[in-house]
């Protein structure tokens, strides 16, 4: 005969109960994470906020291991890794990986943001989302929008204040179609290359000239190799903060969700340091013995009205769906 539980004995089943579960959510973990960039851009700042903040929430058993200068590979390989499961997770800007999610596109077009507000408007808000919705398919999982900030070109052949001064140029874009057209409509030579063969490429004069934001410029020492530096800000240029899914399906809810939470830390550490740091760049460029020029307004709108054709060309290949959906939402952003 089966004697009853004693009330006492019933309190410690539940208390144990209770327990067991919350000490087993967090296993040992220790997540792979692949960088193009180096320890030192502000990625490294994004990281760091976003690693102790793992370490705290999981009881220590959660830790990032960063791997920097494209170690693990270029963007497009490193991503490959994440989406198979033998690397973890990735930061990656959106341009390489339109290949997979051509959507994504949408981020390449020129002068799409006027600035970081609206930029963060409308990817923390439902276009974000939108996006990041999409990307479990093809195995990946967005934890964040972090950014590279705004794009603006180097070059060591001459200083460029109009349209006509692209002409000629051999310019090294992202391996993206968007870019390789937008710079081709501007009349400059455009030459994809992985962000890691940048340097070589400039300093053999393979490449006259390149584009990527003032951190980016700064912390791969562009500034020994290029001369003249434009403030076009042509394009805005956003990171996915990209987790494998694979990986991520065998986590705990717990674990899942310190992940994401972290994830949001790192990202306010990160936009923070990234323009912060961007007018220091900027400063040390000129420091640098760089010379830096800006492209009048009204050139700028020259410019601008020149590459309104990108728009139309690619937006097939964007999809009407994400065209419309990004710029609605700039227009109610802008109040417009």
């Amino acid at each position: 005969m089966i004697k009853p539980l004693l009330p006492a004995t019933l309190f410690a089943v539940a208390l144990f109960a209770g327990v067991q579960p919350a000490s087993a959510q967090f296993q040992d973990r220790n997540f792979r994470v692949s960088n193009g960039v180096s320890k030192e851009h502000p990625m490294g700042n994004g990281l760091a906020a976003m690693g102790a903040c793992t370490l705290q929430k999981s009881g220590g058993k959660m830790k990032m291991q960063s791997f920097w200068d494209g170690a693990l590979g270029n963007d497009l390989t490193a991503t490959q890794s994440v989406r198979t499961g033998s690397l973890d997770m990735v930061l990656t800007s959106t341009a390489p990986l339109t290949a997979i999610i051509p959507a994504l596109g949408v981020f390449d077009l020129p002068f799409l943001f006027n600035d970081e507000k609206e930029a963060d408007q409308l990817l923390d808000g439902k276009a974000g989302a939108w996006f990041s919705d999409k990307l479990p398919a093809v195995g990946v999982v967005n934890l964040s929008w972090w950014e590279n900030g705004f794009r603006h070109t180097t070059n060591s052949r001459r200083p460029i204040t109009k349209a006509e001064d692209f002409q000629g140029v051999k310019m090294r874009v992202m391996q993206n179609t968007i870019f390789i057209d937008t710079f081709k409509e501007l009349g400059s030579n455009a030459v994809p290359l992985a962000f890691s063969e940048v340097y070589s490429a400039l300093e053999t004069k393979t490449v006259d000239g390149q584009e990527n934001p003032y951190n980016n410029i700064e912390n791969m020492k562009f500034y020994e190799v290029q001369k003249y530096l434009t403030l076009t800000k042509h394009a805005y240029s956003p990171t996915l903060v990209l987790f494998s899914k694979k990986i991520w399906d065998g986590l705990s809810p717990a674990e899942q969700g310190v992940l994401k939470d972290c994830a949001a830390v790192g990202q306010t550490e990160q936009r923070k340091v990234n323009r912060m740091k961007s007018d220091e760049s900027l400063a040390n460029l000129k420091a640098s013995g760089m010379q830096v020029n800006e492209i009048s307004p009204a050139e700028t709108l020259r410019v601008r009205d020149k590459l309104k054709v990108i728009y139309e060309r690619h937006s097939g290949s964007i999809g009407r769906e994400a065209l419309d959906l990004v710029l609605g939402e700039l227009k109610r952003v802008r109040g417009s």
